[in-house]
């Protein structure tokens, strides 16, 4: 327990909001590690500018490229802030069907949507925050929407939430610039309240309930950029997940909103950008209600919570993510990875200048992943009108080629003995991708599968296929997945040689479907 007073009004049930609660009753549902694969909308108002990850924050820090962005596009932040962005966004192209039609066709069995970012502004009809999208911009319940098109499908639904770091993150919106023609004058956040609102189109709106108050904002006198740069970065970028003393009514209704969130649309996941869990005891409380609200309605607990940098007493209360990074070796409880193709808000330069991952690298992590007991939660950058780019779109579409052969070797799957072999290292932590080199044809990864052994091939190989950890195993039969012709073998102490047809491999690899006595236990 952490000493602090319950929040409480949390569904009735064995779950108790406290870790050793959480962590001893808790079990990753099975629809979650057979899934594998999900794609995410990580979509908000910050994608309107097109200009990448961060934009609330950083178009309020004279010297960072997003605050030349919005000075030559929409002004100076002293005039048109962020909330005016808010106003823009209208999600005119948005076609929720069409996207998820592409994103099942992928092989996606999991879709989750951004409900809130640290930019404060709810996605959904929120009954406790007016800064929502069916007020402001889109005029929409976005959350409601994306969970019906996706239910729909048959695909599994969850939310993601970020908000629980908007007290500090929002702060630079309180300062101003330290240089130039108005060095010195606040910028919106700071001037702004409710009553400035009457006659304009944010009547009866409070700028201080987004921007949520100025618990440190950036202190007179600073002259400088550097200088003003060194104070947001010390003062105002507090990762931990403490509730703010001097803001405890932010966690509040934080928690007000989350569970609104939870009780209205009923997700089958929360991803909370956080370590652990937000905001203390907040957390905590929000946990054992979605738990027990979940064994209530289907008799056992059917959701997932995906946190990151769990300590190991608190490993088992729910699912660790691992952002933008990878595991080296196979965990023994249920993991995801959360990575993106682009940055997380909508960038144009990544389409301009095709910077995107691939989809023959998105295929590679996906096997990596999975062999480790993991799943891949992908990101597709959406534009602010509700689109994806033809390039995103190709990506997509080439994912599908690949799990719609080999997707037996993934779905459904549990981790062998061994999670593959080969020459690529890969070091395991948040945010390694960047040091992960490209695979080779000559690195496998290995799931398991009633009965069957599949070994996948991370490259496009040649005719032959040499399995170095098969020497010694008795294998009775190889098959190409999706094709239940024997494939020609031989083994000897150097591994198990397997003759593949020319037309049998993809160009991202091969998933061989491989039989023997003893090869899988159980």
């Amino acid at each position: 327990m952490t000493g602090q007073a319950s929040l409480a009004a949390t569904a009735d049930g064995p779950f108790k909001a406290d870790w050793g609660s959480l962590a001893s009753q808790y079990k990753t549902p099975d629809w979650f590690r057979d899934a594998k694969f999900g794609l995410w909308a990580h979509w908000s108002a910050q994608c309107v500018p097109e200009a990448g990850d961060w934009y609330a924050r950083n178009m309020y820090q004279q010297g960072q490229k997003q605050y030349d962005h919005h000075l030559k596009t929409y002004g100076h932040p002293a005039d048109t802030g962020f909330m005016e962005i808010d106003n823009l966004w209208k999600a005119e192209a948005w076609n929720p069907d069409e996207l998820l039609d592409l994103y099942k066709d992928a092989g996606a069995k999991y879709f989750v949507a951004l409900a809130n970012h640290h930019d404060n502004f709810d996605n959904y009809a929120s009954k406790f925050h007016d800064w929502n999208a069916t007020r402001v911009g889109p005029m929409k319940d976005l959350i409601g929407i994306w969970a019906k098109a996706a239910r729909a499908r048959g695909l599994k639904f969850g939310v993601s939430n970020h908000s629980a770091h908007a007290w500090h993150w929002f702060q630079p919106a309180y300062g101003y610039d330290p240089e130039g023609a108005r060095a010195g004058e606040r910028y919106d956040a700071w001037k702004l309240t409710r009553y400035d609102g009457k006659g304009k189109w944010w009547e009866g709106l409070d700028p201080q309930e987004l921007y949520a108050g100025a618990v440190m904002p950036m202190p007179d006198g600073i002259t400088s950029i550097k200088d003003a740069k060194a104070f947001h970065e010390s003062h105002d970028m507090a990762w931990d997940e403490k509730p703010p003393l001097s803001n405890p009514a932010f966690v509040r209704q934080w928690y007000l909103r989350c569970k609104d969130l939870i009780d209205t649309y009923q997700p089958d996941l929360v991803y909370f950008d956080n370590n652990e869990l937000p905001l203390g005891q907040a957390g905590l409380d929000i946990a054992a209600h979605y738990y027990n609200a979940s064994l209530a309605k289907s008799g056992k607990v059917d959701v997932v919570i995906n946190g990151k940098n769990l300590t190991p007493e608190h490993r088992a209360a729910m699912v660790e993510d691992v952002e933008r990074g990878l595991r080296s070796g196979i965990e023994p409880l249920p993991w995801q990875t959360d990575t993106c193709i682009g940055d997380w808000h909508y960038n144009r330069e990544r389409y301009t200048n095709k910077s995107y991952l691939g989809a023959e690298a998105v295929i590679h992590r996906l096997c990596d992943i999975v062999s480790k007991n993991g799943n891949l939660l992908l990101s597709i950058p959406v534009r602010g009108d509700g689109s994806i780019d033809s390039e995103e779109r190709k990506i997509v579409e080439q994912i599908g080629t690949w799990t719609k052969r080999f997707g037996e070797a993934i779905y459904g799957t549990r981790p062998w003995t061994q999670s593959g072999e080969g020459p690529t290292q890969v070091q395991g932590g948040m945010f390694g991708e960047s040091k992960l080199k490209p695979f080779t044809a000559q690195d496998i990864r290995f799931t398991t599968r009633g009965g069957a052994l599949y070994a996948t091939t991370l490259g496009r190989p040649g005719e032959t296929v040499t399995i170095a950890s098969l020497a010694r195993h008795p294998v009775h039969r190889v098959e190409v997945v999706g094709h239940p012709s024997p494939l020609a073998f031989r083994q000897d102490d150097k591994g198990l040689h397997v003759t593949v047809p020319a037309g049998a491999p993809h160009d991202f690899g091969v998933a061989l479907k491989i039989t023997g006595r003893g090869l899988v236990s159980g």
